[in-house]
């Protein structure tokens, strides 16, 4: 929770949801999945059953901005303190042993996933944090070229 957090504000929750809790949003996953897409396979169905029980802990992650200190704390802040928070659990994670993802996947963003939650309509899952032990080493993807997004500034050009 040592975040940058200007003001103190406070601006995310996190729900830990355990095996338990987890079956019992898969199966709201399912239904909903089923309900979106008609044509849903079983197997299509099962994946999205299974989705939020990919690790032993799942964080649910929310945004919850303090408006009354946003003439202070500007919410472009505090959101990235959310963004601070998910990628301290991550390296917090893996300093302590054990592997973890930050994902945002269409359950994110369903009204019926943040309902069975206990959350509001205007409230906004910014991650999805899966937490456990590696089955098997991670496969690496394409990252940015440091040249193509770093560059030095050395005051103002004529």
């Amino acid at each position: 929770l040592r975040v940058p957090d200007h003001g103190r504000c406070f601006p995310w929750r996190i729900q830990v949801i355990k095996k338990e809790g987890q079956q019992a949003l898969g199966e709201i996953a399912a239904n909903e999945f089923a309900k979106d897409h008609p044509g849903a396979t079983p197997e299509e169905i099962e994946f999205e059953r299974a989705r939020l029980q990919r690790a032993p802990i799942l964080l649910v992650v929310t945004r919850y901005l303090n408006h009354e200190k946003a003439a202070k704390v500007p919410l472009i802040e505090q959101e990235l303190s959310g963004g601070a928070l998910c990628q301290n659990i991550l390296n917090g994670s893996h300093a302590i042993g054990y592997v973890a993802q930050w994902l945002t996947e269409w359950p994110a963003y369903s009204p019926a996933i943040r309902k069975a939650l206990g959350h509001t309509a205007e409230t906004e899952i910014i991650g999805l944090m899966y937490i456990g032990s590696a089955t098997e080493p991670p496969s690496e993807r394409s990252r940015a070229e440091i040249a193509d997004v770093v560059t030095e500034w050395s005051g103002p050009t004529a």
